[in-house]
């Protein structure tokens, strides 16, 4: 897959920040060891240490590039960061909290790994978890349908389209595993500003597999239309672009 590129995911830093504030907001504990399971670049462990100053953070994340900018940008000496495939990763000691922020989305069976590390959490650990529930948003939508053009069909047939997350379905998978869950979505109007915001939004997350699986030819061409549709499906407005991106979040702690 086309690396992940820290500084473009940092281009909407403070609109992908929003989501994770609201999800901390909500953990009920004081945790003394936390781990951010897809910590990016590192730009959020600033927002724990600021709640809980004396806990000891750990940032997992699969991609080089964004634990190398996390380890060159931070310097908080209590905070660490490892490379690690969290399909497999599992803590090496029971901890009080483990927190994801957009993470989850990108697994193939993202409830099996959820319930996996449930069993590393401590006696009253927490689990926190956000991730995007817009799939059937007009971003996506119009991207599944340019994937699905016979032009770029047969190459991008692998690529794994995004799943949707109901808090409904997150209330009950952790109330059946010994959890009180506090499940909620929200819907984000960001105003985004530039020429194509909603594609240089997407380029640095959502869309990235489907230009790693084109050639140069195809990526070239694909990109333009899909920047054409997102124009004409988020039309700009006086106040910029609105963007409207749904969210779900849950938080569970033990009964």
């Amino acid at each position: 897959m086309q690396p992940w590129d820290p500084d473009r995911y940092l281009q909407f830093a403070d609109a992908r920040a929003r989501p994770f504030l609201d999800l901390i907001a909500q953990v009920p504990t004081a945790p003394s060891t936390i781990v951010d399971l897809g910590c990016g670049p590192g730009h959020l462990t600033r927002h724990l240490r600021a709640l809980w100053p004396d806990s000891q953070i750990l940032g997992i994340d699969s991609s080089p590039r964004m634990i190398e900018k996390a380890f060159r940008e931070n310097t908080d000496p209590h905070a660490n960061y490892d490379i690690a495939d969290v399909t497999t990763w599992e803590p090496n000691q029971p901890v009080d909290l483990i927190v994801s922020n957009a993470m989850f989305q990108w697994l193939p069976d993202p409830m099996a790994v959820v319930e996996r590390l449930l069993g590393h959490l401590n006696d009253g650990g927490v689990f926190a978890v956000q991730v995007p529930d817009n799939h059937e948003a007009p971003m996506h939508r119009e991207l599944r349908e340019l994937a699905d053009d016979p032009r770029f069909a047969e190459q991008l047939r692998d690529v794994r389209r995004m799943p949707g997350f109901d808090p409904a379905d997150f209330l009950a998978f952790f109330t059946e595993r010994g959890f009180t869950a506090n499940t909620w979505s929200t819907t984000y109007l960001h105003v985004l500003h530039g020429d194509d915001p909603v594609y240089d939004w997407s380029a640095g997350s959502t869309v990235r597999p489907y230009l790693t699986a084109l050639g140069d030819d195809d990526c070239t061409t694909f990109t333009a239309e899909y920047k054409q549709r997102l124009r004409e499906a988020y039309p700009p407005q006086s106040m910029g672009t609105v963007f409207p991106f749904r969210r779900t979040f849950a938080v569970a702690t033990p009964f």
